[in-house]
């Protein structure tokens, strides 16, 4: 099966303080993939790697065999019109309306007659459920509503990557579903790759095809959901079942409170 991302032994720091480290990773083609963990472990991270927004400093990132970030200015863009991005909390344009939010991608990437950009917007909005919001602005729909259009911009130019940047953050219990199965049904549809950034088990375990999970920068573990939901893998198993006690610790690494307090260590 072709992998429309490869990521091989990539490894990326912001100055001194590593993020990722050896990483693997592939995206196949036509499947959905959820890359999960905790605060902190490096998910956004790949998702501005994979769009040549950063550079790593060892390893590579390739979108259908080509490293991105060998490729000068206009093999950048190139690549990344393969690309849609869902941005946390949506990041639309709050003064245009929802017609001319899903329009913006079109009319900036692309020279078609602008009856044919009518339609297409449409169609993307009727997809997503919200052809007749298309005259509204941002502030007048909902947060639900809000994220689907931002989803309904991102397939636009019908891509063949998408990423998800916490796709469900914020949303109520409906919204959340409604979305989760519509990354499902478009990323069908469109027969494209989807990578999702999430915190959320159950929703994003509904959907992937396959999962990763990172703690400090490196994958810990990786399968279907099933198999992460039934791993002994003391990580995976705290974050699938929410566990209190285990790797992941309440208390930031450092002192403890006694040396702080000039009592020395009394552990």
């Amino acid at each position: 099966m072709q992998n429309i991302v490869e990521i091989h032994d990539l490894a990326f720091r912001y100055g001194e303080r590593p993020i990722l480290s050896a990483l693997n990773m592939v995206l196949p083609k036509g499947k959905v993939v959820a890359i999960m963990g905790s605060s902190g472990s490096g998910k956004t991270t790949i998702l501005r790697l994979i769009g040549g927004q950063i550079r790593p400093q060892s390893g590579c990132v390739l979108i259908g065999g080509e490293d991105i970030h060998q490729a000068n200015t206009a093999g950048l863009y190139r690549l990344r019109r393969k690309m849609g991005m869902l941005f946390q909390y949506g990041a639309l344009f709050t003064d245009l309306n929802v017609f001319d939010n899903v329009a913006f991608p079109l009319r900036e990437q692309t020279d078609l007659p602008e009856a044919l950009i009518h339609d297409l917007v449409l169609m993307k909005l009727h997809a997503v459920g919200l052809r007749n919001a298309a005259k509204l602005k941002p502030a007048e729909i909902s947060g639900g509503m809000a994220r689907r259009v931002a989803l309904a911009r991102t397939i636009a130019l019908d891509p063949e990557l998408i990423m998800y940047d916490e796709p469900f953050a914020g949303l109520d219990p409906i919204s959340m579903n409604v979305t989760a199965n519509l990354i499902r049904r478009l990323n069908n549809a469109l027969g494209s790759t989807s990578v999702i950034v999430s915190h959320d088990v159950d929703e994003s375990f509904a959907i992937a095809d396959y999962v990763y999970f990172l703690s400090e920068g490196c994958v810990v573990a990786e399968g279907t959901p099933q198999q992460m939901r039934e791993s002994d893998e003391a990580y995976v198993r705290q974050f699938v079942h929410a566990e209190i006690d285990g790797p992941v610790a309440f208390h930031y690494p450092g002192k403890n409170i006694a040396q702080d307090l000039g009592f020395g260590d009394l552990s």
